[in-house]
């Protein structure tokens, strides 16, 4: 990695963050921090991902210091009538979650934090996500892949889950895990230009 590469760090685990900043054409490092993701009693939805988004994203660069790294924290979570929907602790409970989403409109919180030189900056983004009516059968299939278990609301739109989509009116890549403009937009505003990192590739 170049120097300029090496100083952006991305605290999650997940593979679809990692996938998402690829494809921005970005090298970065991953350091998964571990944090307590239980909501607070009333906490909003909006919140709860702005909260964790930062936590994330200070508890990393807190780990890794450096007076030049970025550290990309983000969180997502599915709000369907005013309630929080986290990931399915078990196959029964996604079984219910995806039954509740069948035919219903409901809306992806995706929230994403660039911490740097001792601030954080945090944008919400809401996506709104329609389901054609399922069936329990298919639903059933579904979560017998193993797919909604570590996803927000039981199911991944960018895998099976997608044919489950009748429209969507938003950022879909913060369906997916990361909106890519604001999250290239608050790279700019730290100092680290997207484009940037391309040019530097091609030396």
């Amino acid at each position: 990695m170049t120097e300029y590469s090496a100083s952006l760090v991305l605290a999650s685990a997940s593979p679809r963050r990692a996938e998402l900043l690829q494809q921005m054409g970005l090298r970065f490092t991953v350091r998964p921090v571990d944090i307590d993701e239980t909501p607070r009693n009333g906490e909003l939805s909006e919140d709860y991902v702005c909260r964790l988004a930062r936590e994330k994203a200070l508890a990393g660069l807190a780990a890794v210091g450096g007076e030049q790294t970025r550290v990309i924290g983000s969180d997502t979570t599915v709000e369907l009538a005013g309630q929080t929907m986290l990931k399915p602790e078990d196959a029964k409970q996604a079984v219910t979650m995806l039954a509740r989403l069948s035919g219903r409109t409901h809306r992806v919180l995706t929230a994403v934090a660039v911490a740097f030189a001792g601030d954080c900056r945090v944008e919400l983004v809401a996506t709104r996500v329609s389901f054609r009516r399922l069936e329990i059968p298919e639903i059933e299939a579904y979560v017998a892949t193993g797919e909604p278990m570590d996803k927000a609301g039981g199911y991944g739109i960018q895998g099976r889950g997608g044919i489950f989509v009748s429209r969507i009116e938003g950022s879909y890549s913060a369906v997916v895990g990361l909106p890519l403009n604001e999250t290239s937009r608050m790279l700019a505003q730290t100092g680290y230009p997207v484009w940037r990192a391309w040019s530097r590739q091609r030396l």
